[in-house]
């Protein structure tokens, strides 16, 4: 086996991904303090087509050079905005019919291995504050919540590993439905 070289991937170019059909997921960063978690979620969204990136509260927004260091240019690419408000975003999202996840441990949380997609409709992913995660607010006013398993003494996962599992696994069961 040899590595492959970035010219032989074939990925789409920024014209190109923003052409492209999206995934559809949305993500919520709900008061996320770290630039570099930020930065790691831009370009996770980027991997898997993800159709738009919200950044709500105390949320960092592009450009900022630290948040540049871990998007490597995802936020030319995924398109974003900013909302003060988590819960007004929440609100005007389910009128949209966007079905709202909030992936947190809380109780009746339904386990990701478990979490089961519809064909046709789009999700909104809300991930939580790096300490105190997502606000009960919102995670009452969930449609869903989801929660990663986790089997060793920690009880917690790093911001934008959570998003990667779980952008992953819901692309990866929404991707059964192409074609």
């Amino acid at each position: 086996m040899r590595k492959l070289k970035n010219n032989e991937l074939e990925r789409l170019s920024i014209d190109g991904f923003k052409a492209a059909k999206k995934t559809p997921i949305i993500i919520i960063l709900d008061n996320i303090r770290s630039l570099n978690n930020i930065g790691s979620v831009f370009r996770t969204s980027d991997a898997f087509l993800v159709e738009k990136i919200y950044l709500c509260g105390i949320t960092a927004t592009p450009p900022h050079k630290d948040i540049h260091k871990t998007a490597l240019g995802s936020t030319d690419t995924v398109a974003w905005e900013y909302v003060e408000n988590t819960m007004d975003l929440v609100n005007k999202l389910k009128t949209e019919h966007v079905k709202i996840c909030a992936i947190e441990q809380a109780e009746k949380a339904t386990m990701l291995n478990r979490f089961e997609v519809e064909s046709n409709q789009k999700y909104a992913l809300i991930f939580g504050n790096e300490v105190k995660g997502v606000t009960q607010d919102i995670v009452s006013s969930s449609d869903a919540v989801i929660e990663i398993p986790q089997f060793g003494t920690k009880h917690s996962l790093n911001i934008s590993v959570s998003c990667g599992i779980v952008v992953w696994d819901l692309f990866s069961k929404l991707s059964t439905y192409k074609n």
